[in-house]
C-alpha cells in the first residue's frame, strides 16, 4: 500500500543561517519504522524513510540503475551500522546517508538533508 503525503511548503530562517530550502512533508509518526513512502516535493519524488532506530532518511525515488520511480518500494535494512535501501528492481544497495552504491560504485544515489522540528519531517532539497 502506498500512502500519499501532504506536503506543506515552507522557508525557514534559522540564527545566523541561511537554511533556506526546508520543505514540510509529514508528521514522524506517519512513516512506518522499516517502511518507504514516496512524497512530491516542489516537483521532486523523494522516498522517506523511517528507520527501526527512529533516524529518518530522503532520497531520489528514481533508481539510478533503471531511472524507474520505486525508491520508496525498496528494502530496508543496514551494513554494519550504516542504514542501506535496496532496488526494489536489481537489488543494489544503497547507504542512506552517504547515497553511496555498496554493490556497484559506478551508481549513487541523490541524498537530502531531513530534519525534524516539532514532531514533523522536514526536507531540503
Amino acid at each position: 500500500m502506498t500512502a500519499v503525503l501532504e506536503v506543506e511548503e515552507r522557508a525557514f530562517q534559522e540564527d545566523g543561517d541561511t537554511a533556506a530550502g526546508w520543505h514540510g512533508v509529514c508528521a514522524v509518526a506517519d512513516l512506518e519504522p522499516g517502511w518507504g513512502e514516496a512524497a512530491l516535493i516542489s516537483g521532486r519524488q523523494v522516498a522517506l524513510f523511517r528507520t527501526v532506530a527512529g533516524e529518518v532518511f530522503a532520497v531520489a525515488q528514481e533508481d539510478p540503475a533503471t531511472g524507474a520511480h520505486v525508491m520508496a518500494r525498496g528494502i530496508t535494512g543496514s551494513r554494519g551500522a550504516r542504514p542501506t535501501i535496496a532496488s526494489p528492481l536489481h537489488k543494489e544497495v544503497y547507504d542512506l546517508a552517504t547515497g553511496e552504491c555498496l554493490t556497484a560504485p559506478d551508481l549513487r544515489i541523490a541524498t537530502f538533508a531531513t530534519r525534524v522540528v516539532d514532531g514533523r519531517i522536514e526536507v531540503r532539497l
